[in-house]
């Protein structure tokens, strides 16, 4: 077979594909996983947690429930062209002995900042990405509309053992600015953005409470 000339015309396009190709965004995949959650001082709880495709982009949605107690937070998002994250609409609500609560962010108050939902996506995709090489900061809004941030850095990989099964994880340590004493630890599946394999919370060097994937249905 004859050796291909290097023309210009058409090496440098191909080039180009090759290199956008090794630093395309991992794309979204729905899921529906649950989740076993432990905080100390309180009961059990197990915690729905679904990634799916809307008319226009992805909804993340969390919700569980206990005696007297249910709660549910979801958010809207789109990727757009350059595969940035765009927050699109919020709702949470809350419901403890009685007493309700609910909270909305409609799309003009998530013009500069993500959601929960939309920003843990959006961190969990990032990290399996490198987009960030050493400590990293996002914002994102709380459920009342008010703005917060953390900083976050990938810590390694490893192989968890979970009830829902064995699974390579990726390990991101979080924390807030002026907060050195507390720290969310994550293990994402790197081939599924948004997915929690596993979550702890640690405060004064203590675990105070932990999350782990029971259940995950992947279509």
């Amino acid at each position: 077979m004859p050796a291909l000339p290097l023309r210009p015309s058409w090496l440098l396009p191909l080039l180009l594909l090759l290199a956008g190709s090794a630093t395309a965004a991992t794309p979204p995949q729905p899921f529906d996983a649950r989740y076993h959650l432990q905080v100390a001082g309180w009961p059990d709880a197990d915690i729905q947690h679904q990634l799916q495709r809307t008319g226009i982009g992805w909804q993340s949605e969390m919700s569980t429930k206990l005696p007297g107690i249910s709660g549910h937070e979801m958010g809207r998002f789109r990727l757009d062209e350059d595969g940035q994250v765009q927050s699109l609409y919020y709702a949470s609500g809350y419901s403890l002995l009685g007493i309700q609560r609910s909270y909305r962010l409609e799309r003009d108050a998530l013009q500069t900042w993500l959601d929960r939902q939309s920003a843990l996506f959006s961190l969990s995709r990032q990290a399996i990405d490198g987009d960030c090489t050493s400590e990293c900061r996002v914002h994102y809004l709380d459920h009342r509309g008010r703005e917060e941030r953390v900083d976050y850095r990938v810590t390694g990989r490893e192989m968890l053992e979970l009830p829902a099964g064995r699974f390579e994880a990726l390990r991101v340590e979080v924390t807030e600015p002026g907060e050195p004493d507390r720290r969310l630890v994550f293990d994402f599946l790197p081939r599924m953005p948004g997915l929690l394999l596993s979550m702890g919370y640690y405060r004064d060097g203590e675990r105070r409470s932990h999350l782990t994937l029971t259940h995950l249905n992947a279509p």
